[in-house]
């Protein structure tokens, strides 16, 4: 079985993928700017004309598009084909604000299954395997997204969503499910949650998790790979671009490798806009090169990473991206200091706990302050306040050895912080709450 979902393009050229990007370029910004009123104006306001754009050398001459003005534009100010002709809608959580609604033709939902079963090819799934999606469906795209990939490969495909986790054990057990999808967080409760029940990974014929939809760290990948005795995998992906499969790794995990043909990245500077060379960390932005109902052009995802095209010992050229090492927007300014609450999960990790946290901020007397409550597992766990008191003087130690600024830490009783099925709540800022 060929380990690629579409080699032809996974292994293209430089010459010919670039080729490519440039005459899909071209013809996505005559789209976009003959039928989405929205853009045309940011571009008219920009002095870009359609003509302006000959390749993708010139990208950096298209106005940006944020995610304020996808809440602008809310609902169709941003559709780019008759509704007759759109088929789906999905939507972003909007934790954060109004909902931000993307809409697809039956042609963009083919593609963005296609860029799933690459994911889903990339982690060795065939149509032999029994693919377990536990991402949310509905509106979220992860369940959708996986569900459709798992299709397309051909694997036995269980819809299960996320949720009812004494459920989805005795199904990965009586169906033999081999590859998992689902949210890093939930991963880890399943995990957990099968060895509870006095399982060990035997009992499971589970080979690979594709895992996604929020930040995890190595720390957490190793974790998990020991709880499920699996090879977990990163995938990435923006409900404002499709959904999951915008990039995804493959058995070398250096990076995820991006599907450039449908989805051109770009690395700025978050300041000032400017498109950074190579290798350098930055913001990345997307532009949508196949998209037909909703194409965004040049769209800021506020993610922080870095891109390669290093050879790749897998085969694929396509472009890699580094994990994102946080989001310019998720960084938490405290004291003057940038704190990632991945940061924070690698030391939990590495001290012996389990990635259950929460982070609160807030500001008292003009200061900020940090407290992070961490749950202890059955081992860690003591009745002896004197021992609880030691352990959280150590990690506060090795937090402020990480971060530079010492948080408080609060040691809890095992399964005391609520697990999330869906993204998990890593952080309450109370300093945003107050105003």
């Amino acid at each position: 079985m060929s380990k690629y979902w579409n080699q032809e393009i996974e292994c293209m050229s430089r010459e010919d993928m670039k080729k490519l990007q440039d005459e899909r370029l071209v013809a996505q910004v005559k789209h976009v700017y003959e039928n989405m009123p929205y853009y045309k104006k940011l571009m008219d306001e920009k002095g870009v004309t359609p003509d302006d754009i000959k390749s993708t050398d010139d990208l950096h001459k298209l106005p940006f598009l944020t995610k304020a003005d996808l809440r602008e534009a809310y609902p169709y100010g941003l559709l780019a084909k008759p509704l007759s002709e759109c088929t789906e809608i999905h939507s972003t959580s909007g934790t954060t604000g109004k909902r931000v609604v993307a809409f697809y033709t039956k042609n963009d939902i083919d593609l963005w299954h296609d860029c799933c079963a690459r994911a889903i090819t990339a982690v060795g799934g065939t149509k032999d395997d029994v693919c377990q999606v536990c991402y949310g469906y509905g509106l979220f795209t992860g369940g959708p997204g996986l569900d459709g990939g798992s299709h397309k490969v051909g694997c036995l495909t269980l819809p299960m969503s996320s949720g009812n986790t004494d459920r989805q054990i005795q199904f990965m057990m009586d169906m033999g499910s081999t590859i998992i999808c689902c949210t890093p967080s939930y991963a880890a409760y399943i995990g957990e949650t099968l060895h509870e029940m006095g399982y060990t990974p035997d009992d499971i014929k589970l080979k690979a998790g594709i895992f996604g939809a929020e930040p995890w760290t190595e720390e957490m990948r190793h974790e998990i790979e020991k709880l499920l005795g699996i090879k977990a995998y990163d995938i990435y992906g923006l409900t404002e671009t499709s959904g999951p499969g915008v990039s995804f790794e493959c058995e070398e995990q250096t990076g995820m490798h991006i599907n450039e043909d449908h989805f051109y990245p770009e690395i700025i500077n978050p300041e000032t806009g400017e498109v950074l060379p190579e290798g350098e960390v930055g913001e990345l932005v997307f532009t949508s090169l196949t998209k037909e109902a909703f194409p965004l052009l040049r769209y800021r995802t506020r993610d922080l990473c870095v891109l390669t095209r290093k050879k790749c010992s897998c085969g694929r050229t396509l472009v890699k991206m580094a994990k994102p090492m946080g989001r310019s927007d998720d960084m938490l300014i405290i004291r003057g200091v940038n704190v990632f609450p991945s940061q924070i999960e690698t030391v939990l990790i590495e001290q012996g706990y389990t990635p259950n946290y929460l982070i609160e901020v807030d500001r008292k007397n003009n200061t900020d302050t940090i407290d992070i409550n961490v749950e202890m597992t059955k081992e860690q766990f003591s009745d002896k306040m004197s021992d609880i008191q030691e352990r959280e003087k150590a990690l506060a130690e090795a937090m402020r050895t990480m971060l530079g600024i010492g948080p408080k830490i609060h040691l809890v009783s095992p399964k005391t912080i609520a697990r999330s099925e869906g993204k998990a709540v890593r952080v309450i800022d109370k300093r945003k709450l107050h105003g």
